[in-house]
């Protein structure tokens, strides 16, 4: 499959890869558009719906072609991401929760036997989940207090989970425990749980102000054995696996921030051009010209640092602070965006009848989830003092 060079132009794309995002975007314009308003007041996305997206080739966008994926690249699975937020960032999220962090957690520390058993599955019609968070390991990711207990051939786990996207919808989830609370991030081993095992069970599901239709459930988990042979990496080595998914998964957030900011302006253009005011339309005024121009740059801005991280991801090159940069940017960039929005279609913006309205509540998560804004200046300051 074609790609543009690294080096070259970040936004510039193969002919295969904006094909890809325009195809992805067709689809979710045609298939997804007219479910939105029900799916975020019934808060649940169709299971028909991520049967289509599997059916589309979206949910296994690196497994191999050997095992019922598409063998494409991180690029493609953050372009696809991009097209579907665009139309409903819920169904963008979880795309990229099955993508950049369970089938890449998967591909990079499973080993065969693992690879073997999941990534077939994940790629025909299984939803994965990723669960880390915990009441009191938020940003503090690591003060884990699930356990892990060696029993016989394999572990016994107990604890419980909070925040877990795709937690409905998935039959495999990668948890994260701690086998040693002495060894504090050292003692932290990722395993893979899958639904129906005893002892395991998901929760309350989260009633939240934005991205409704995506699920986010806590996890409960008493005496649930889990085999040895579902030790994702080595036994210690947890921390390890969720730093490196969760870097690439940031890519993916950025990715869902521009799409539904790109989202926000179009509805924003339209309107304002249809909008008469005073004689005249309102995209008339130079004012809202202005905040459309500027706008339109911001999204420009934080498109290229998304682009540019998951190039150099692909590229095999650090990405760590370009990783947090993308993230940081485009997440306060479609805040932005999505209130100019609102602000510009009025009174009509403030109703539930109009669609900015969801678009500004669901940009909210994009500073708080896989990394509030504060853990990402965090990031970046240190990279840039060494």
């Amino acid at each position: 499959m074609q790609r543009a060079d690294a080096s070259q132009g970040l936004t510039t794309l193969s002919d295969d890869e904006a094909l890809f995002r325009d195809s992805v975007y067709e689809f979710a314009d045609r298939e997804i558009r007219p479910h939105v308003r029900d799916m975020d007041e019934q808060a649940r996305i169709p299971r028909q719906l991520i049967d289509r997206l599997f059916e589309l080739g979206v949910m296994g966008i690196e497994v191999p072609e050997a095992q019922g994926g598409a063998g494409a690249e991180f690029f493609h699975a953050v372009l696809a991401v991009e097209a579907i937020s665009r139309v409903d960032p819920s169904v963008g999220v979880l795309v990229d929760v099955q993508n950049t962090l369970v089938i890449n957690a998967l591909l990079r520390w499973g080993t065969d036997d693992i690879k073997g058993r999941y990534l077939p599955r994940l790629a025909a019609r299984t939803v994965g989940a990723y669960a880390l968070s915990e009441a009191g390991s938020g940003s503090d990711a690591f003060a884990l207090a699930t356990r892990a207990v060696e029993s016989g051939d394999g572990y016994v786990l107990n604890g419980r989970k909070l925040w877990t996207t795709n937690a409905v919808e998935a039959e495999i989830f990668i948890v994260f425990a701690t086998v040693n609370p002495e060894a504090g991030y050292r003692g932290i081993t990722a395993f893979v749980v899958e639904r129906g095992v005893p002892g395991f069970a998901v929760g309350r599901k989260e009633d939240k102000l934005g991205i409704r239709a995506s699920s986010t459930c806590e996890l409960l988990f008493e005496e649930c054995r889990v085999p040895r042979a579902n030790v994702l990496g080595e036994v210690g080595k947890g921390y390890k696996v969720a730093i490196e998914t969760l870097n690439e998964g940031r890519i993916g957030i950025g990715a869902q921030m521009i799409g539904l900011a790109q989202g926000a302006l179009d509805h924003a253009v339209h309107y304002t051009k249809e909008r008469t005011q005073f004689g005249r339309a309102v995209a008339g005024f130079q004012g809202v010209q202005f905040q459309l121009a500027r706008a339109a740059t911001d999204l420009e801005a934080a498109r290229l640092l998304v682009y540019n991280a998951a190039r150099l991801r692909d590229a095999g090159q650090p990405f760590l602070k370009e990783a947090a940069m993308c993230k940081l940017f485009s997440s306060e960039m479609a805040e932005r965006v999505t209130s100019l929005a609102v602000n510009l279609y009025g009174g009509y913006g403030f109703v539930r009848d109009y669609p900015v309205e969801k678009l500004y509540r669901d940009a909210k998560i994009g500073q708080i989830y896989e990394g509030t804004s504060n853990l990402q200046l965090q990031t970046i300051a240190k990279q840039i003092l060494g």
